[in-house]
């Protein structure tokens, strides 16, 4: 445990972001699923609508480094290419 009050303070400040920060990725997970369901069960108009709902939630992520930049379009991108595969 920390020694000093400042030490203290930045520990207890840590675990509340590590909270925080848990319970966004486990959004964006769960809105990442409903797109790869729409995907698997062959639904383009399900997979599409469930990704722009995804989209705008994946980049306030990113843009609150919760994810990386990188990551998030990686993510997007592999979810749009799977998508375009699936309409042709």
């Amino acid at each position: 445990m920390a020694n000093s009050k400042q030490a203290r303070k930045r520990a207890r400040q840590a675990e509340g972001r590590r909270v925080l920060k848990a319970s966004q990725r486990a959004m964006v997970r769960t809105y990442v699923k409903r797109v790869l369901k729409a995907i698997n069960g062959g639904d383009h108009a399900t997979a599409v609508s469930e990704f722009q709902k995804a989209q705008p939630v994946i980049d306030r992520i990113a843009d609150k480094d919760v994810l990386s930049k990188k990551k998030a379009a990686r993510m997007k991108s592999r979810l749009n290419k799977r998508i375009k595969a699936l309409a042709a």
